[in-house]
């Protein structure tokens, strides 16, 4: 099982608008130098945390800027925003048509569904533990 890169990219864009925001002007290009990705990528991220409430971005080359506090935005709100919208909130995804005819296709829902949703449950708990102004402390003690 793999989440798509979109959540960490946007946790490593929320931490180069924090560090660098003060200082300079955190455009999209600038995002994209440190993720080392197309700006492109960081534009649809800024605009999923945009919508989420956690960034402002202003037009053209303004920047972005971090509108929320660091302690009232979670792993699982940046996830959310990020990852969860495109995959329907699910981290596990089941093919389609099991087969009713056979006893494994049948039963494969009800055998497996429930763990499934446990370990889910488990993993956004774990994500509601630690905030942003966790990773930038943790940040702050590498950098220094």
């Amino acid at each position: 099982m793999k989440i798509s890169s979109r959540f960490t990219v946007a946790v490593h864009t929320l931490l180069v608008i924090h560090i660098y925001g003060s200082s300079q002007k955190v455009t999209s290009d600038f995002i994209a130098a440190s993720v080392r990705v197309n700006p492109v990528v960081i534009r649809r991220a800024l605009l999923s945390l945009k919508a989420a409430g956690m960034v402002e971005v202003k037009a053209g080359s303004g920047g972005a800027s971090i509108v929320k506090p660091l302690e009232d935005i979670t792993l699982y709100d940046i996830y959310v925003a990020s990852d969860a919208a495109e995959q329907d909130g699910k981290m596990f995804h089941f093919h389609q048509n099991p087969n009713p005819a056979c006893a494994v296709g049948r039963n494969i829902h009800g055998v497996l569904d429930g763990h499934l949703a446990d370990a889910q449950r488990a993993f956004e708990g774990e994500l509601k533990k630690v905030t942003l102004a966790d990773l930038v402390k943790d940040l702050n003690g590498k950098i220094q």
